[in-house]
């Protein structure tokens, strides 16, 4: 079976007054203009290489906002590419980084950028961030790092810390999760849930808030208004545009059903150290993704 080459990269969106633009590049070797991306290297994670992709050749530090649908094609030689792609907002200007690829950047309003793209499938993808209401706010849901077993735990389980795996998870959580530049964390009252945020919030220079409506009830006769408790405080949380919130496993795949008025939990398990990227344009939330 041939191998899939995998790359990421971006819809990379700015304001100008009442419109939108999008960031396009030029490349010499192929001569087309294309949205920002490139070949993943290694184990690197999608999200994790479509962000360094995007700043490379644009220049520009990106906020992660929605994952879009991904783009296969065919390469020349025949071998087949996927893409992810995430709709994100530029950060900051700066100079392309990877100038032997990208030889010129434009940004245009969607529908002059969508008649500039080489690639029809890229178009398609353009047409379709065309249609979305505006991102207004992001919420990075993760699950606390590993904490050890809880059987071979003697003390109190709210006391459990994290294990050196986990230490690793939360270092990981912290380098992919920068880039949202959030504006609150939160963690339920476990010390594990704490600790995996920890690198996150010396990173970005954030207190973390405890908050028991994101902790796993008791038993599960408490689950619904468990559920209930943090879907109220993610209505509160969006206020901030940007949050990180680290909950535990026992109750996120619950929300997160309900959150996407699904009956069905089952494919929301989420392992330790893993996480949800969840997008809203005011009350309606437009999409929930892995990280």
């Amino acid at each position: 079976m041939t191998e899939v080459e995998r790359a990421a990269g971006g819809v990379l969106c700015r304001r100008s007054g009442d419109r939108v633009e999008v960031c396009l590049v030029h490349r010499p070797r192929y001569d087309d203009w294309s949205l920002p991306k490139g070949k993943l290297t290694g184990g690197e994670e999608p999200l994790a290489g479509a962000l360094r992709e995007v700043e490379e050749e644009t220049g520009a530090a990106a906020i992660p906002q929605l994952r879009l649908p991904d783009v296969d094609y065919a390469l020349p030689d025949g071998r087949p590419k996927n893409v992810a792609y995430w709709l994100m907002a530029a950060a900051s200007d700066g100079p392309v980084r990877d100038a032997d690829e990208v030889d010129e950047t434009a940004w245009l309003p969607l529908e002059e950028a969508a008649g500039r793209l080489s690639y029809p499938e890229e178009r398609t993808l353009l047409a379709g961030v065309a249609s979305l209401p505006p991102v207004t706010a992001v919420i990075a849901l993760v699950r606390h790092a590993r904490a050890g077993e809880r059987r071979k735990w003697a003390g109190r389980d709210e006391l459990r810390p994290i294990d050196p795996v986990g230490a690793k998870q939360a270092d990981r959580i912290a380098g992919l999760l920068t880039a949202l530049r959030p504006r609150r964390l939160v963690a339920a009252t476990p010390l594990r849930c704490t600790q995996t945020l920890e690198p996150l919030a010396a990173a970005v220079e954030r207190p973390i808030v405890r908050d028991g409506a994101f902790a796993e009830p008791s038993g599960p006769d408490g689950l619904p208004a468990r559920v209930a408790a943090a879907r109220a405080r993610l209505a509160e949380l969006r206020a901030f545009e940007r949050v990180v919130v680290c909950s535990q496993g026992k109750l996120m795949p619950h929300l997160l059903a309900s959150l996407r008025g699904e009956s069905d939990h089952h494919p929301f398990k989420t392992p330790k150290g893993d996480g949800w990227l969840l997008a809203w344009s005011g009350e309606t939330l437009l999409g929930a993704s892995r990280l």
